[in-house]
């Protein structure tokens, strides 16, 4: 068998995160970030052939964070669950907010 440096099979010694485990941790990070901001809004976004539905939060600022989530359901269950407004990227777009707040960290990087 030859070397595959993308196998999903784990490494000895390395065991695997039961998946409740990862819905805590997301789902905490998720409360955490919301908690932390003002004005957090949530975006559905859809699968693709690489990744599968992600649920993005923009805070008012354009900073934001994004989860991956089983199903737009679930990512619009969770939105409600966190009492936040939720769109479906699809119908909406991204905010502008973000497209600032990301080009401002591009700059702020390319500054020596």
């Amino acid at each position: 068998m030859g070397w595959r440096p993308f196998s999903k099979r784990r490494r000895s010694g390395q065991a695997a995160e039961a998946p409740a485990d990862a819905k805590r941790e997301t789902l905490e990070h998720l409360r955490a970030f919301v908690a932390s901001r003002v004005g957090v809004e949530a975006y559905i976004e859809p699968p693709n052939s690489q990744i599968q539905t992600t649920l993005l939060l923009v805070a008012t600022t354009g900073e934001w964070t994004r989860r991956k989530v089983p199903d737009p359901a679930t990512g619009r269950s969770v939105a409600i669950s966190l009492g936040i407004p939720v769109y479906d990227v699809n119908f909406t777009g991204y905010p502008q907010r973000m497209r600032d707040w990301n080009a401002a960290q591009r700059a702020a990087k390319r500054q020596p």
